[in-house]
């Protein structure tokens, strides 16, 4: 039979140092300080996109778009003909990824591939009526959404913030 290893306790005796000593005393928290994360940025703008991506992920379930969806066909709704490999610079997406994603809206009928008119090797993506429509309805939710979330700020203000987040990845 084989020996297992045994423990043992020793039990603080009085003699024992206090537990905690040399800490410092401590204090409920009334308010917590964030003031340095308020500082930051990416804090902010996480803080900010996750207060709209909730309802971005409810509306657009109902469409049966995750958020790249949305994004790569709206892309395609807009550009009629775009290939994959302007999708994935104007997206910032690997190839790789975008394949997959590709095939499953064509599966879906909302997308379809036709010969690229000055590149015999490419081809180009279009939206289908189906996808026309289906797009023309998540745009309007995501519109609505984000008028709704933004709500605090003025045409102006949501204008200027818009401007200041794409020179920061533009």
């Amino acid at each position: 039979m084989a020996r297992t290893a045994q423990t043992t306790f020793k039990r603080p005796t009085s003699r024992s140092k206090k537990v905690g000593a040399g800490l410092p005393t401590v204090t409920a928290i009334d308010h917590v300080n964030t003031t340095y994360l308020q500082t930051l940025l990416g804090y902010n703008a996480r803080r900010a996109a996750l207060t709209i991506i909730e309802g971005f992920l409810e509306r657009m379930a109902e469409f049966g778009l995750r958020p790249v969806d949305f994004s790569v066909m709206s892309v395609i709704h807009h550009n009629p003909g775009v290939t994959s490999r302007q999708l994935c610079a104007a997206l910032n997406l690997l190839p790789p990824n975008l394949v997959g994603l590709i095939q499953s809206l064509e599966a879906r009928g909302l997308i379809h591939r036709l010969p690229h008119p000055t590149d015999g090797r490419a081809m180009g993506l279009h939206p289908t009526p189906a996808g026309v429509a289906l797009m023309q309805q998540a745009e309007q939710a995501a519109t609505d959404l984000e008028i709704e979330r933004s709500a605090r700020l003025t045409a102006a203000q949501r204008k200027t913030l818009l401007d200041l987040l794409q020179k920061i990845y533009l």
